[in-house]
């Protein structure tokens, strides 16, 4: 098995984008020993969409968003939310 190269200090994170833009990451880390890692705190991958509403029940969600101080679409991702938990 061949020995990992030593990883330099770097002074800038700029200094070492450019490091690992022409360095090969298999020559400093042993891969075999990578562990796969889950970083639950991200913020979530989003995905727009259309949907149409009724223009009724669109001003109906936007008086109760405003009413309670959040975007309407904050409020019907928490609408989603909760009828997806009661499912």
């Amino acid at each position: 098995m061949k020995e990992s190269k030593q990883l330099p200090d770097f002074e800038s994170e700029a200094e070492e984008s450019d490091f690992w833009d022409n360095h090969d990451i298999t020559e400093y880390f042993d891969m075999k020993k990578a562990k796969k890692v889950h970083f639950s705190n991200l913020k979530k991958s989003t995905k727009s969409i259309s949907l149409r509403l009724p223009v009724d029940m669109l001003e109906a969600l936007k008086v109760k968003a405003n009413a309670m101080d959040v975007p309407y679409q904050s409020l019907i991702k928490m609408f989603l939310a909760d009828a997806l938990k009661s499912a």
